[in-house]
This record gives structure tokens, C-alpha cells and sequence, in this order.
């Protein structure tokens, strides 16, 4: 009985383990789109995205759905911008995950909803919806 026991506890030590490692995994996926997105640095920021990730907003024109690193490709180098980013809330549920991110710049904030895939054992984002939210 007692070496049940210690069989149980330790599939649950294993089992919260491969969920932290996830959700590690993760942070370090958000970690590359937000850092490369505040240094400018566009081969840092693909490293997030599913190479067939969507991108979905509205604008004053109205729904726009456009290939994220398609949208991303055409950003300038420059002096890192002034946001400061955040991880505001994480789901994970086995190989499927979402976020979500508030970019704070000094008027206003994007908001970014990112769904996330675990696709042959990397996190990928595969989805982004956002929302500018004037402070």
C-alpha cells in the first residue's frame, strides 16, 4: 500500500512538473514576441509565431484578418520602444494555451489575446486578436 502511495505521489509531482515546464515553455514563446517586438528585432519575434499564424483587428475600416509574420516583416530597426510589457494571464489546458498580454506605452495600451499551440513539442502562437486602449 505504502508503495502505491509513493507511485501516486510521485506521477502528481511528475504530472505538476510538465505543467510548469509547459508553462515556462510557454513565457519563453510570449517572451520572444514581446521582447522582439520592443528591440525592433524581427528574426527574435518570428521565433513566437506558427509560420501560418493569423492575425485578426479592427480598424476604422473595419475587420482586417491578415499572416502575422507577414504583417510583422515590415517592421523598421530602430531604438528599442518604450512600452513596458507584461504577461497579464496564461491558460493552459495539454497542448493548447492562451494569453493574454498588456503592452503598455506611454498613451495607450494594446491588449493582445494570443492562442497557442504545441506543435512538435514548441509553443507557437497561432492566432493574435487586439485591442488599443487609449489611457
Amino acid at each position: 500500500m505504502r508503495n502505491l502511495f509513493l507511485c501516486l505521489f510521485s506521477l502528481g509531482i511528475i504530472g505538476m512538473v510538465n505543467a510548469q515546464s509547459d508553462y515556462e515553455l510557454i513565457e519563453q514563446t510570449l517572451g520572444y514576441y514581446m521582447e522582439g517586438g520592443s528591440n525592433r528585432d524581427f528574426n527574435t519575434l518570428k521565433k513566437a509565431f506558427h509560420e501560418t499564424a493569423t492575425m485578426k483587428y479592427i480598424t476604422e475600416e473595419g475587420y482586417k484578418e491578415v499572416n502575422a509574420l507577414e504583417f510583422f516583416s515590415g517592421m523598421k530597426t530602430g531604438d528599442r520602444i518604450n512600452r513596458k510589457n507584461r504577461i497579464a494571464e496564461i491558460t493552459v489546458s495539454g497542448h493548447a494555451a492562451n494569453a493574454r498580454l498588456e503592452l503598455e506605452y506611454p498613451d495607450f495600451t494594446f491588449v493582445d489575446f494570443m492562442n497557442l499551440l504545441k506543435i512538435d513539442g514548441e509553443w507557437k502562437i497561432v492566432n493574435k486578436i487586439f485591442y488599443k486602449r487609449l489611457d
